[in-house]
């Protein structure tokens, strides 16, 4: 899933309030704020931590509005704790998110 650039980058901008650097800053924290996740999803050993990892993507998402994130939160949810296609494809959210 590609990353969007609508409703996410306008409640940044919104927060940041034309200050370019804050806007910068708060990139950087909702990018190492999803990362952080994805790496607890991609090392959870038993279903709970798998779910609560997925949750808080959720959260993120909804706080954010990323439609993607939130998309992709939803899959985690869905499939079998583990699954590595669910996180290759968060992965590649947060590094395209990054590069953009």
């Amino acid at each position: 899933m590609a990353y969007e650039a609508g409703a996410l980058e306008e409640t940044l901008a919104a927060a940041a309030g034309g200050d370019a650097v804050l806007h910068a800053e708060l990139r950087a924290a909702y990018a190492e704020s999803v990362g952080r996740q994805v790496d607890l999803l991609e090392r959870s050993r038993c279903d709970g931590n798998w779910h609560v990892a997925a949750m808080r993507l959720k959260g993120l998402a909804a706080s954010f509005h990323s439609a993607a994130l939130l998309a992709l939160a939803e899959d985690a949810l869905d499939a079998a704790p583990g699954d590595p296609s669910v996180v290759r494809r968060l992965k590649a959210y947060v590094t395209e998110f990054s590069l953009s």
